[in-house]
């Protein structure tokens, strides 16, 4: 004799949550890079193509004007590749860390007090500050546990990001506008972008190359 509607319903498990959500649950969050922009030209087609965000893998997301950049500024004097944005994991470590690499060979960047030529590359913090062609970007790095990819959000800012930027400190000599912090903000704002407002001292000359300890992304995947 078959079972009744009442057992077969109590036979059936409950489950806590729709499948979707218990799948999502399982993944691990992604590090969020949030990157600000700003150029200095007025009504700029600079940013056309930045998107509002922006995942990739686990490979260095490349910085340019050409086709094969993954994020795209139009800029005349930039370089099809001018820097990239490498995530690789610490020896110990457990989640990505990123280094800025300059890729251009007739400009120069700048991040953090460092310039940078040629193939020379210096590790990230966790909020940095870079300037190349004109272009002055922040990036801060919130951290997650996944190794397989990485987000960017951008936000496109319409007042300078770094102020005092002297003319030696960004790539071909490109004068930058010296900038005074909004009235009533005193030296330095009382936000958490008040550092960005005070003087930035120079480094005399270049950096060289700081080699990096990578571990192969692909044997830390689970």
């Amino acid at each position: 004799m078959p079972p009744n509607l009442g057992e077969l319903t109590a036979a059936v498990p409950e489950l806590d949550a729709p499948q979707e959500v218990r799948l999502l649950s399982m993944e691990r969050p992604l590090t969020v890079l949030r990157v600000s922009l700003h150029h200095p030209t007025p009504g700029s087609a600079t940013f056309a193509y930045v998107p509002p965000q922006l995942e990739h893998d686990a490979s260095p997301l490349l910085v340019g004007r050409g086709p094969d950049a993954h994020l795209r500024l139009q800029l005349p004097r930039l370089s099809r590749q001018h820097l990239s944005l490498e995530p690789y994991l610490e020896k110990g470590g457990t989640r990505l860390a990123f280094s800025l690499k300059a890729l251009s060979r007739k400009g120069s960047v700048w991040v953090n007090g460092l310039t940078l030529r040629f193939l020379e590359q210096v590790p990230l913090g966790a909020v940095n500050r870079v300037a190349f062609s004109g272009v002055q970007m922040v990036v801060r790095i919130e951290g997650g546990t996944s190794l397989e990819a990485f987000v960017c959000c951008f936000h496109l800012s319409p007042s300078p990001l770094i102020y005092r930027l002297r003319a030696e400190e960004t790539d071909e000599r490109e004068s930058v506008p010296q900038e005074q912090p909004p009235p009533g903000s005193g030296h330095g704002a009382p936000d958490h972008l008040g550092f960005l407002h005070s003087p930035l001292q120079p480094s005399p000359g270049g950096v060289p190359e700081i080699p990096l300890q990578r571990e192969p992304l692909d044997g830390s995947l689970s």
